[in-house]
């Protein structure tokens, strides 16, 4: 078989790239473990929706993914067409095809089926987006006002009348199943977005302003989200995890959170130490001295499964190696090298471990 020309080699280049970009869209449509109570899902999966809000994004992502892939195979059907027919045989002089210029009936139409195909998108997500929002809030929705910093999720659960804070905590939203949690969103810093792919789009957090929106997840277990702005050096590791409760469950956790924290004696050397350094001006634990507001509340810190928003999982290990140096774990984290010594991170790890 002749070597291909160049224009073919160029097409053969052009597809196979193609192929490269939808790959990972196939991929990412693989559905996600069995959902029961205490299953994380960790597939973040917009095509297994688990929320009401998820299944009306549903629909669009449906739609654009069947116009994408007719176009995709339309042209790479006249691409293989084009490179099997007009390939260059053997004994055939190499020189350029014949050109053929100024065919107005095939610019037309690329020109007005693309303009019509992208109208139509644009008003199917404009309803879509109009369903979402208008939205009723029911009058015992849960509310929750969540804070993007960098890199982390400062989480408040507000009263009913979404007027006060009851009880603070970070990086992990608790809410009941089969009922709506509405989001009252903002920034400290830059522009974050908060997206949990299962349970609702994208919504961004803008400084001095507040979003809204709505979840009401159907379907038990933990969620796994992220920041989806690109929002400084951590943005990859600006993770946020939503945890779905039965009712009872989720009042329990509810009334354990707004208890102040249990006096351990065993862990009073740990807690003298933490007091006498800098963490209580960044930090808050609830009935001590400690009311700082820059860094997460830790008046239940362990309660949580994970360490700086995500990134590692929640232990003494990953705790005390966190207290050593946060920017090995977390480069550029506005927490410092406190330069503890062994014994401190010992007592002090001792004592957050406690706050339970």
């Amino acid at each position: 078989m002749p070597r291909p020309s160049i224009q073919s080699r160029r097409l053969l280049s052009r597809f196979f790239g193609m192929l490269v970009l939808i790959a990972p869209s196939i991929a990412f449509a693989q559905a996600p473990e069995t959902a029961s109570n205490g299953v994380i899902h960790a597939k973040q999966n917009i095509f297994v929706p688990m929320s009401a809000a998820a299944e009306e994004v549903l629909g669009v992502s449906w739609l654009v993914t069947g116009i994408c892939t007719a176009i995709f195979v339309i042209v790479a059907g006249l691409l293989t067409y084009a490179i099997i027919k007009f390939r260059s045989k053997p004994g055939e002089e190499r020189q350029e095809p014949p050109q053929i210029y100024g065919s107005f009936q095939i610019e037309l139409a690329w020109t007005i089926i693309p303009i019509m195909i992208v109208f139509g998108l644009a008003l199917v997500t404009a309803r879509t987006i109009g369903t979402v929002q208008a939205r009723q809030i029911p009058a015992d929705a849960i509310k929750v006002k969540v804070i993007g910093r960098q890199w982390w999720w400062e989480v408040h659960y507000l009263s009913a009348d979404g007027k006060t804070t009851e009880m603070i905590t970070a990086n992990e939203l608790h809410v009941p199943v089969n009922r709506v949690t509405h989001l009252y969103l903002q920034s400290a810093d830059v522009v974050h977005a908060f997206w949990v792919p299962a349970l609702a789009g994208k919504t961004d957090l803008i400084p001095n302003h507040t979003n809204e929106m709505w979840i009401e997840p159907n379907t038990l277990g933990t969620f796994l989200g992220n920041c989806a702005e690109y929002c400084g050096t951590q943005h990859a590791n600006m993770l946020l995890r939503v945890i779905v409760e039965d009712q009872a469950g989720y009042d329990n956790w509810l009334a354990a959170q707004k208890a102040p924290p249990v006096e351990d004696k065993a862990v009073a050397t740990g807690k003298d130490t933490f007091f006498r350094t800098s963490c209580v001006n960044c930090h808050a634990v609830d009935g001590t001295i400690a009311k700082g507001v820059f860094g997460p509340d830790l008046t239940h810190m362990m309660t949580r499964q994970t360490i700086a928003a995500g990134v590692a999982p929640l232990n003494r290990e990953t705790l005390r190696e966190w207290l050593r140096d946060p920017q090995e774990m977390k480069h550029g984290s506005l927490m410092p090298n406190m330069q503890l010594t062994e014994t401190e991170l010992d007592d002090i790890t001792d004592y957050l471990l406690s706050l339970k």
